[in-house]
């Protein structure tokens, strides 16, 4: 470790650059959970050895700029989805968000090296931990939030089984988040000194618990089919292909097996799952741009068709606000339908993508030739926030519409608890890496919450999550398939489903005033 040090600490800007870079392959699709590891801890040295608070500011930016860059690097990807600006503005899109990201990680290594450069490693662990936690949540929701890839998700294991990220339902994703500091910045204190046994007894722990197989699990009563209709992103609003595109959803969901006809199930489509306009009472000319004649009866009814006797569906769907004859915004929604087609509840999206479903600051950059993302002029409308649809036989729905679900302590009523969680997503714009994360993070959720999950996505990855973060069905990318099973049964109310982002705040206020009362006590 002597010569590695050596260079690390004589370039310490282009060191936490590469720290930042390693750190990010913890994530999926790379999972090099050990890696990151090291490199979240070889950054805290970086930061402690700065010789001034400038110092160390930046050289946390740095390591943001660059973790942030490679982690986020599917967001270039959608650029290539749109017409109004130039593809290779994607590749300038994702370090000019880093650039702002990196403020985060440079705020836990400002505060850790401003408290901790007097107090011995454990303690000065416990406060980086403890900063790094905060630092998260305060990204989760400062500017409305950008909560993807916090760094916690590197304890996730293999689908069949938890990981380290078993311990959710007691920490939080930002308290483990802090963990996964604390463990980083302790196996290079233990590599740097040369303490081999310590530090083989702490990796063998680590790799135990990463791969130590998820409990048993209990079986439900609700029968659901989730359907993948791959309806690739280029195509997706093309209206010459919107008959086609029903025609294959409808192929996929049609029941299955003798004696299955009429028989209750839960239906679920994906965001953009409908080419229609589903409620009445829109001016005729938004109709007509539709596929079902002009007529959202007659949508509803060949919906409750396909589904069939004994089922609901929920579906992703597009809702309208008129204004004066003209539709003023829209709603990301999620709709209800029985086999009658009759709506019986919904769901408007609370957390909205900035640049994706409405232009931030558009009185600004809509002047400069900014545009959003997505097909469409007007910018969607968020709606409240987390509710439970209460469907009857058919179960009490939470729904997280697509990017919402990455949402730590927001994507479940506490007030009114669901069953089942139902995730639906359009990640065909997301690249190579962003659908393997964002499952990832429904993961997460489902752990956190001690629910299950249920994702259908256009194009994948779709997948049955139950309440331990298992995987128990999915279908790979670009696959237009099917599942069907039993709905996983829902954990009692874990502690973090009670407390919510209160439990990882409580765990950083620990970490760092028990950090300094001891270093007090000690020196006392």
């Amino acid at each position: 470790m002597g010569r590695i040090g050596n260079w690390f600490a004589a370039r310490p800007k282009l060191s936490a650059a590469l720290c930042g870079l390693v750190a990010a392959t913890g994530f999926p699709p790379l999972q090099l959970w050990p890696l990151a590891l090291i490199a979240i801890g070889g950054f805290a040295m970086l930061v402690l050895a700065a010789p001034t608070w400038r110092a160390a500011l930046l050289r946390g930016w740095i390591f943001g700029l660059a973790h942030f860059t490679l982690a986020n690097n599917w967001i270039a990807t959608a650029f290539t989805y749109q017409s109004e600006m130039p593809a290779w503005l994607g590749w300038f899109a994702v370090p000019l968000v880093s650039l702002y990201l990196a403020v985060y990680p440079a705020i836990a290594g400002l505060f850790a090296w401003w408290l901790g450069r007097r107090l011995g490693a454990g303690a000065t662990a416990c406060l980086f931990a403890g900063a790094w936690t905060v630092s998260e949540w305060l990204r989760s929701w400062v500017f409305t939030g950008y909560a993807w890839d916090p760094l916690g998700l590197i304890f996730l294991g293999p689908f069949d089984r938890p990981g380290l990220a078993a311990l959710l339902p007691w920490m939080g994703t930002y308290a483990l988040s802090g963990l996964a500091a604390l463990i980083g910045f302790l196996l290079v204190v233990l590599l740097r000194e040369r303490r081999w046994m310590p530090f083989g007894a702490v990796s063998i722990l680590l790799a135990v618990g990463m791969y130590w197989p998820a409990p048993p699990a209990g079986q439900g009563t609700l029968r659901y089919t989730l359907i993948q209709p791959d309806i690739r992103q280029q195509d997706l609003d093309n209206p010459a292909k919107f008959e086609e595109q029903f025609a294959r959803i409808a192929s996929l969901t049609a029941p299955r097996g003798p004696g299955l006809e009429g028989e209750r199930r839960l239906v679920l489509w994906p965001e953009s799952g409908v080419p229609d306009y589903l409620r009445d009472g829109y001016p005729q000319r938004y109709y007509d741009q539709m596929t079902a004649a002009g007529d959202p009866a007659y949508a509803r009814w060949r919906i409750g068709r396909v589904i069939g006797e004994g089922g609901v569906l929920l579906t992703g769907a597009v809702d309208l606000e008129i204004v004066d004859g003209r539709a003023a915004g829209a709603r990301n929604a999620v709709t209800a339908l029985d086999a009658r087609g009759q709506i019986v509840g919904g769901y408007d999206k609370a957390h909205l993508v900035p640049f994706g479903e409405y232009l931030a600051l558009r009185w600004l950059l809509e002047p400069l030739g900014a545009t959003r993302l997505v097909a469409g002029t007007i910018d969607f409308w968020p709606g409240p926030g987390p509710r439970t649809l209460d469907l009857g036989e058919w179960g009490r729905a939470g729904v997280q519409i697509c990017y919402e679900i990455v949402f730590s302590g927001q994507v479940a009523d506490r007030g009114d608890r669901p069953d089942y969680i139902f995730n639906p997503s359009n990640d065909g714009w997301f690249g190579a890496w962003g659908p393997p994360q964002h499952l990832a993070q429904a993961r997460m959720r489902a752990i956190e919450e001690g629910l299950p999950v249920l994702r259908s996505t256009t194009t994948g990855i779709s997948a049955v999550i139950d309440a331990r973060g298992v995987v128990r069905q999915h279908i790979g990318m670009h696959r237009a398939d099917r599942i069907d099973g039993v709905i996983p049964p829902a954990y009692a109310p874990t502690w973090f489903a009670q407390l919510g982002n209160w439990l990882p705040l409580g765990w950083a206020v620990l970490l760092i005033a028990g950090s300094l009362v001891a270093t007090r006590l000690r020196r006392g």
